[in-house]
């Protein structure tokens, strides 16, 4: 007799929110009650909060192998994993005029998450009722209405067995780690080596920025 192996899936909204767009910005995926989570900066777009909450959602599913289905209102972030993201990879991640796509760093992240995963995509519109939209809509809205406040954020419990790899939000790390020219020790030299698509995300981030990588990394300690 042929066993037969059942496919799951995972349904799952993603959504993000910016308060002023820009301005504090939250992102959010969302299950179900038990499984959710929720992130954000004290200052973003709406695009990036899009863009971040889907990203979460392949990572905090990548130990898994079930099929993704990816509930979400932005046609921007849609169009730009299922249509945009090919031809601006063999542009050297540049549109069609010849300017550097926007959210060059979470595009990239996205494209590595993705890889080698399965999944579809679902536009729903939003603001109608739609339950997990919804859901993932007032978590999203909450992060940022907290970095607004300067208040704690509410994370969510995370996905079962990813809350290792969850990354820690700017508030945890910087109460955690002390700022890497602030150790008491003396000075020497520091070697940090880079993955190619690691150094191509900072490349991104200096230019975009009109500074030097070197700048870049002196001015995250």
């Amino acid at each position: 007799m042929l066993a037969t192996l059942e496919v799951m899936t995972i349904t799952a909204a993603a959504d993000g929110s910016a308060l002023g767009n820009p301005g504090p910005a939250g992102w959010a995926w969302y299950i179900d009650d038990e499984t959710w989570a929720a992130g954000g900066w004290p200052h973003g777009t709406n695009n990036m909060g899009e863009l971040k909450a889907v990203l979460e959602l392949f990572r905090a599913t990548a130990s898994i192998d079930d099929d993704l289905h990816i509930l979400c209102d932005s046609q921007y972030v849609i169009n730009s994993v299922t249509k945009w993201m090919p031809g601006w990879k063999k542009k050297g991640w540049r549109k069609g005029d010849g300017k550097q796509v926007m959210n060059l760093d979470l595009l990239m992240e996205l494209d590595e998450a993705i890889a080698g995963r399965r999944y579809r995509f679902e536009w729903v519109k939003g603001h109608v009722g739609h339950v997990l939209n919804e859901a993932a809509d007032v978590r999203a809205r909450g992060a940022a209405e907290a970095y607004q406040r300067r208040a704690p954020v509410p994370e969510g419990p995370g996905f079962p067995g990813a809350a290792a790899t969850r990354p820690a939000s700017p508030t945890t790390a910087a109460v955690q780690a002390p700022s890497l020219f602030e150790l008491d020790e003396p000075d020497h030299p520091v070697t940090v080596n880079f993955s190619s698509s690691e150094y191509s995300r900072l490349v991104a981030r200096a230019t975009s920025a009109g500074i030097t990588v070197d700048e870049l990394i002196r001015g995250l300690a």
